[in-house]
């Protein structure tokens, strides 16, 4: 018999939020910086957004999207649309109006939450540059040409424009639905249904959006339960943006356990560690290292800040890995093997695994997800030990790509094998470790090149923070590598001198043939977007008329 601890305990995330706030329902659930909300808040706050959504005549299986910066409204209009079987769509808030109406149009939103300034950003003024004509409607309910689905947009302040509601609006409309209006819409909302739709950044010019439904969240939060030993008592912190699996799922997974979530909103490094500290955090998640880098390398942090902490998880290089864990060694550092097409996991160290284990794997697929290794080119079923494209399937993945069939039928197989696309191992033990997009893998002279293994080198530079790896056109070798390199503060390194780093180190073929130092990034949320640094050398050689790389030699 299975343990108690162990049993399945799906649910929708209407009734998650409603459940929580009856156990708890003056406990804290989610601090955004300063703004505090119990369990009972956020299940009010939720309620509202679903008498609104009501009086706006969505329906079960509309979209509704949201495009704001990080604030606790974004859980609220999640769990609100839950509640009456409506699908959430958040929208980057990085995104201008070209990729703004890609994603409105695409989703086919009915209605989208925005908001004014946000840190230098009006979301609002963004999508009036969209869709001009939403300031030139005599009424409030839209009928756009350009985005025939969408209906209404809601600002969230109260003032009067042309073409929008506000939060006078929302406040007026709900004294028309009653509460056993939303329990009705509550109890025909299925496990299985789509609560989510997650689009995700990549190689591909147009977002893909990615049908989570309510059980897949279920099961990823108790696996994570499970896997990083969580409990109510955990204070549980994150930075990751709201549009992004990550800020998502994590925010679910400590409502389902019952913990408290800490948010910085807008991200500040000097912040994030002051939260950490003052509110004795217990469990980080920042994911990335270009999130961990700052907060460590912060000019005010001593070395008792972290001393709350009992674990984190950050994915990387082990080199990179190691030095992170240097910083916290009371707290194991987990190690993922992550996608938003598995509500964040699809593999995660475990708390007891030998730090080695957590630097170099990304550890064992989650509870009842099946992990494969294939052959990028033929599909045929690899061995464990081997290199290859990882196949999964399971509990908590997502359900195929929204409105785009011809897509779903290339990456599944009969099976439901979701062919990811990644490059990764699974060892002889059955721990999965990503390597590569199958798309981020050079190919030198024919010889096959991971951006991420070059990348792992040039970071033992004591003079490098961080290092992407890309593909630079070539005539005589099709592609050689070129490295954009963020130094450390005040560090002075040439071009040559980070090749010369690398000859006699690593084979000629993967030595960076192009070195370019840069202090900012191109960001997709919290990944860097390689497909934007690719670009930039390509059309940088092809201004100076630059066709083929100086050959290197081992010295």
């Amino acid at each position: 018999m299975a343990d108690q601890q162990n049993w399945i305990n799906v649910t929708t995330l209407g009734d998650l939020i409603d459940m929580k706030a009856s156990l708890h329902p003056d406990k804290e659930a989610v601090v955004f910086r300063d703004e505090r909300h119990t369990y009972s808040d956020i299940a009010k706050q939720a309620e509202h957004i679903s008498k609104s959504l009501l009086a706006l005549g969505v329906e079960s299986g509309d979209r509704v999207g949201y495009f704001l910066g990080e604030c606790v409204e974004t859980v609220a209009i999640i769990l609100g649309a839950a509640k009456i079987g409506a699908i959430v769509a958040p929208i980057n808030s990085r995104f201008k109006p070209r990729e703004l109406r890609q994603v409105i149009v695409h989703a086919g939103m009915k209605v989208v939450f925005t908001t004014t300034s946000d840190h230098g950003t009006d979301f609002n003024e963004l999508i009036q540059k969209t869709f001009p004509q939403i300031s030139e409607s005599k009424t409030k309910d839209l009928n756009l040409t350009e985005a025939p689905e969408l209906q209404t947009i809601v600002v969230l302040d109260r003032t009067e424009r042309s073409g929008s509601r506000n939060l006078n609006d929302l406040d007026e409309s709900v004294s028309s639905i009653s509460d056993e209006e939303v329990h009705l819409r509550q109890i025909g909302v299925r496990v299985r249904d789509t609560a989510i739709i997650m689009y995700t950044s990549g190689t591909t010019a147009m977002p893909k959006g990615a049908m989570l439904s309510h059980e897949a969240f279920s099961r990823y939060g108790i696996s994570i339960k499970q896997r990083m030993d969580l409990n109510e008592e955990d204070k549980i912190w994150s930075a990751l943006p709201m549009f992004h699996i990550g800020g998502v799922a994590f925010i679910l997974a400590s409502i389902f356990v019952g913990g408290t979530f800490f948010h910085t909103g807008y991200f500040d490094p000097g912040v994030a560690l002051a939260q950490i500290r003052n509110e004795k955090c217990t469990v980080a998640l920042p994911a990335f290292e270009t999130i961990w880098l700052p907060i460590l390398n912060h000019k005010d942090r001593d070395e008792k800040d972290f001393e709350a902490l009992r674990t984190l998880m950050v994915v990387g290089v082990p080199e990179r890995l190691r030095k992170f864990q240097e910083e916290t060694p009371h707290a194991p550092l987990l190690n993922a093997f992550g996608q938003t097409e598995t509500c964040a996991f699809l593999a995660l160290s475990e708390l007891d695994d030998d730090p080695e284990l957590r630097f170099t794997t990304g550890g064992f697929p989650l509870p009842g997800m099946e992990a494969e290794v294939h052959d990028p080119e033929t599909g045929k079923l690899l061995p464990y030990g081997s290199v290859g494209e990882i196949w999964y399937r399971g509990p908590n993945m997502f359900d195929g790509y929204f409105r785009d069939q011809e897509l779903n039928e290339k990456v599944f197989d009969e099976r439901g094998f979701f062919r990811t696309g990644d490059i990764g191992e699974i060892d002889t033990d059955g721990r999965v470790t990503f390597i590569s997009r199958l798309k981020d893998m050079l190919k030198v002279g024919g010889e096959n090149v991971a951006a991420a293994e070059v990348e792992g080198y040039l970071i033992t530079h004591p003079d490098i923070a961080l290092a992407q790896v890309v593909a630079a056109p070539d005539e005589r070798y099709v592609e050689v590598p070129a490295a954009y390199i963020q130094l450390n503060p005040e560090a002075k390194v040439t071009e040559q001198e980070i090749i010369d780093f690398c000859r006699g180190e690593i084979a000629t073929y993967r030595i960076p043939r192009y070195v370019r130092f840069v202090t900012e990034w191109p960001m997709s949320g919290t990944k860097i977007k390689k497909v934007t640094l690719r670009e930039m050398i390509s059309e940088e050689l092809k201004s100076k008329g630059i066709t083929s790389a100086e050959k290197i030699v081992s010295s």
